[in-house]
């Protein structure tokens, strides 16, 4: 029986911009920094947050699911985004969401869970820099000082008006992660690439 595996090396979404994005940090002097962080792997998980089933996942992951709306949880290469009440986004290393989505169906067991990878409906871009704050800010609507959306917080918001997940990282002048969906991935890097020209 003839193999029938696709053989096509995989592409992001923002492969075609990965050298405009490299030069909008050059230019910008070291106030921005943009670039994908393609492939990581997004696992959507419903569950009763107060059910047996968020223990067990938690257990199994070694990370406690964050129960604060809008805050993030993270364990070595694991994150966990609040996304409401019974919802969260799992991301991990690439190539890792197989692996996260049988862990969590195991340690659900028969409790009721919804387990969905998400991975190929996402991309990632990381915005870091002094001026990152400034430069999301242009497209917004959050408040996004580090009293208000410091370190740690997550929020379904829009940039340029496009829907995204906005996360705020936790190490030092570690920046945000802009989740966007990949059909929308090409239009907001061009929409950041302008704003950035600001910076240069």
């Amino acid at each position: 029986m003839a193999d029938t595996t696709l053989t096509a090396p995989l592409r992001s979404p923002l492969s075609h911009v990965t050298d405009r994005l490299a030069d909008a940090t050059r230019t910008s002097g070291g106030a921005i920094r943009l670039a994908e962080l393609p492939f990581l792997a997004q696992i959507n998980v419903r569950l009763d947050a107060k059910g047996a089933a968020a223990e067990a996942v938690g257990l199994a992951l070694d990370l406690q699911l964050p129960l604060q709306p809008n805050t993030v949880v993270r364990a070595g290469e694991l994150t966990a985004l609040w996304l409401g009440p019974d919802e969260w986004l799992l991301v991990g290393p690439p190539g890792s969401e197989r692996d996260l989505e049988s862990r969590v169906r195991e340690a659900a067991g028969d409790e009721p869970v919804s387990v969905i990878d998400v991975s190929a409906q996402r991309t990632t871009l990381l915005v870091t820099g002094p001026r990152a704050h400034d430069l999301l800010a242009h497209g917004c609507p959050l408040d996004l000082h580090p009293r208000a959306f410091g370190s740690g917080r997550c929020a379904q918001t829009t940039l340029g008006r496009t829907q995204i997940v906005l996360v705020a990282r936790d190490e030092p002048r570690a920046g945000f992660w802009v989740l966007v969906r990949s059909s929308f991935a090409g239009y907001l890097a061009d929409w950041l690439l302008d704003a950035a020209t600001e910076y240069v």
